[in-house]
């Protein structure tokens, strides 16, 4: 999830549906309403690893910062339908959490992952871990939980607190206009930006990415989510899978920020659930961890990737 904009929506042309086979770096696969657009960057020979990001409704660019790992694996990136360059229905039924499963599985095929790690950034981590306990693990070598959205009233909860720690006039304000259902003011959204100063981007991005013509769908986000971060109203409101956590048997890591409004202390809670997983924490950083710390991210992917793929060849 990142902070929320205006966009213009656009259909996109279906191009061609393409796969790592031929060797093309992007093009458009057809999934239940319409052309999603993916890109392929490096051809090194380890385990691909499958990139889902966050939102709902936001894109994939921001992961385009994980190409400098090219030369170890391919990086694979998609925007998910309705947003980025990928196609953009106006069906609102389409904004659930099976159909983006269903489509991550058809992507999946398409591509000819027979063996892969996969890794999603806050709604993306959500995507990742319904697909697994949905579809099982096999074929994924493991899963990177960044930032991660996986249970709602969790994620709520630590932003009720994180919300008690703004000042009182801006906690005043917030409330005032999410309790009269006027969260589409300036005011208000300029009170939201105090809390994702603090917990969604903090500070500058130390590299930049162009994601020109690749714009986020705010109905999506709003329908599944809601109007900001910290106050959920869509259909993902009772989305929780802390309880089945447990099943997942691959490795797995989770990365969070040590500011990230998905606290350190809850992701910290997720990670003993799961046997099999290791916990790290970005210093000085919130969500947006990737663009924030660029280097040390890909320094913990490369790491642990790596560490999961000498163990499978010992």
């Amino acid at each position: 999830m990142r902070i929320l904009t205006i966009i213009i929506l656009f259909f996109l042309p279906i191009i061609s549906t393409t796969s790592l086979a031929d060797n093309l770096s992007q093009g458009f696969i057809n999934v239940p309403g319409g052309p999603v657009w993916y890109k392929i960057s490096g051809s090194g020979e380890g385990l691909p690893l499958l990139t889902l990001h966050g939102g709902p409704g936001s894109t994939s660019c921001g992961f385009s910062l994980l190409e400098p790992l090219g030369d170890q694996r391919s990086i694979i990136r998609y925007d998910q339908l309705g947003s980025g360059r990928s196609g953009r229905p106006d069906d609102l039924s389409l904004w659930e959490v099976d159909r983006f499963i269903e489509a991550l599985d058809i992507i999946r095929n398409e591509l000819k992952l027979e063996e892969f790690h996969l890794l999603g950034h806050s709604w993306g981590a959500a995507l990742a871990g319904a697909y697994i306990l949905e579809k099982g693990t096999s074929g994924v070598a493991s899963i990177i939980f960044s930032s991660p959205l996986l249970s709602t009233p969790l994620w709520i909860e630590d932003a009720n607190y994180l919300r008690s720690q703004l000042p009182q006039d801006i906690q005043d304000t917030l409330k005032t206009h999410e309790e009269a259902n006027t969260t589409n003011t300036d005011e208000y959204r300029a009170a939201s930006s105090v809390f994702y100063e603090r917990h969604l981007t903090r500070g500058k991005a130390k590299e930049e990415v162009n994601c020109g013509g690749a714009p986020w769908n705010q109905v999506i986000y709003e329908h599944m989510w809601g109007p900001t971060e910290f106050h959920a109203t869509g259909n993902l409101i009772d989305f929780d899978l802390s309880d089945q956590l447990f099943k997942i048997d691959i490795p797995v890591l989770f990365i969070t920020g040590e500011y990230d409004e998905a606290r350190p202390e809850t992701i910290f809670k997720f990670h003993k659930m799961i046997p099999s997983s290791e916990f790290i924490v970005i210093k000085d950083v919130a969500h947006a961890s990737l663009s924030r710390a660029p280097e040390e991210y890909r320094r913990i992917l490369e790491v642990f990737l790596e560490k999961i793929e000498d163990k499978d060849e010992s």
